[in-house]
Formats: C-alpha cells, sequence, structure tokens
C-alpha cells in the first residue's frame, strides 16, 4: 500500500520510492521490518562503525566487502547493495558518496534543506530523520537562519520516519523548475546517550532530467 499526503509518499513496498520525482514530493518513504539485520546491526554499533567510499556501484561495493567480513556482515552487506543499486536506477548517476557510521551526536539538529539533488537515509538502529510536511514550514524563518520554535508552525505535526525506513530527500538542486526541497534535520539523541547506525548514499553528479 502507498499513501500520497501532500508533499510526501509513503508505503510499505519499494515501489514508494520511486513516487520522488513527481513534481510535488519532496520525500519518499520505503517503511519496512528489518528485524532480520538486528544481530549484525548490533555487531556494528559495538564497532563504532565508520565506512566512507566513493565511486561507482562496483567499486563501491568492492570496498565494502572488504570492510564488512561477508560471514559476519552478510545480510547488511546484501541490504547496502539492493539500496545502492536502488539509489542508482533513481537517480540516474553513475558515481556515488556512502557512508555506514555509527552516530552518538545530533549532527544537523536544526531544521534546514540539503544542498544536493537527491538523498537515500536509511537509519538501522535508533530514531530516524525528521521531517515537515509544507504547509508546517515557516520558510521566511528558515531562510533567516531562524530556530526550530520558529521554522515550525505546529509542533505535534512533525513527522518522523522509523527505524530502517529508507527514505528519499530532494536537495535545493533536484533540477526541476517549481520543485521545493524537503525541510529536515537529524533527530536529537545526544543528551539521551542512544547511538544510531546510519547508511547515507549521495550522487557525485549532478543530475539532469530534462
Amino acid at each position: 500500500m502507498i499513501k500520497e499526503l501532500e508533499n510526501w509518499v509513503i508505503g510499505n513496498c519499494p515501489t514508494s520510492l520511486q513516487k520522488i520525482h513527481q513534481k510535488h514530493i519532496n520525500i519518499s518513504i520505503y517503511d519496512r521490518d528489518i528485524t532480520h539485520l538486528s544481530d549484525e546491526v548490533k555487531s556494528l554499533l559495538a564497532r563504532n562503525a565508520e565506512i566512507r567510499i566513493s565511486g561507482d556501484t562496483n567499486s563501491i561495493l568492492k570496498q565494502i566487502s572488504s570492510e564488512l567480513n561477508s560471514n559476519d556482515f552478510s545480510l547488511i552487506l546484501n541490504d547496502i547493495k539492493g539500496l545502492l543499486l536502488q539509489f542508482e536506477e533513481l537517480s540516474g548517476a553513475k558515481s556515488f558518496r556512502l557512508l555506514l557510521s555509527t552516530v552518538n551526536t545530533n549532527m544537523c539538529s536544526r531544521f534546514h534543506t540539503d544542498m544536493n539533488d537527491l538523498r537515500l537515509l536509511c537509519t538501522y538502529s535508533g530514531p530516524g530523520t525528521v521531517w515537515l510536511s509544507e504547509n508546517n514550514i515557516n520558510r521566511d524563518a528558515l531562510e533567516t537562519y531562524g530556530d526550530n520554535e520558529t521554522i515550525v508552525k505546529d509542533q505535534s505535526q512533525i513527522n518522523y520516519a522509523k527505524t530502517g525506513a529508507v527514505v528519499l530527500l530532494k536537495g535545493a538542486v533536484y533540477p526541476l523548475k517549481g520543485t521545493k526541497a524537503v525541510v529536515h534535520r537529524s533527530p536529537t539523541i545526544e543528551e539521551t546517550g542512544m547511538s544510531r547506525l546510519l547508511l547515507r548514499i549521495d550522487a557525485n553528479d549532478f543530475l539532469n532530467f530534462e
């Protein structure tokens, strides 16, 4: 089932991600169960994993396989491969930047837009990305570097991605006129002592869909 709500799409199948190229959509979410990855995710958190790789799909898959023993991390390696291939198909890019990292800080705690075209995020452990619907944004406050309290019109209507969900976000240089970048932030975890395991994939290329 796929549900379309104002500027975002959410569904329980991978095809929900394909909706990202619709003009009025700036975030698409594939909700899924990643219980089968739990043991491997715990192992990566215990290692305080941080892997940064740049290149084409084949070189990234080769490098990450050398970083993570396939005997110990076969399931998560297979998951990352599938997400990278999906992102390659949806973006049309040929070169990527991949980050798989344990996060213990608040990272980008202010609501903002990204200076990129498309970004894929998946939080394997911990709270997921926080974002706003278009009707809940004070864009004047956003553009004048106001704080979160002034950017958000209604604090009770803030949206939260679930753990394991695959999230595609449009950035400020998405190459179709009339598209607005999604306003989002990282979850607040530093004060709680929690850790997240985050996968982030960006395109190295500037995309062109025209």
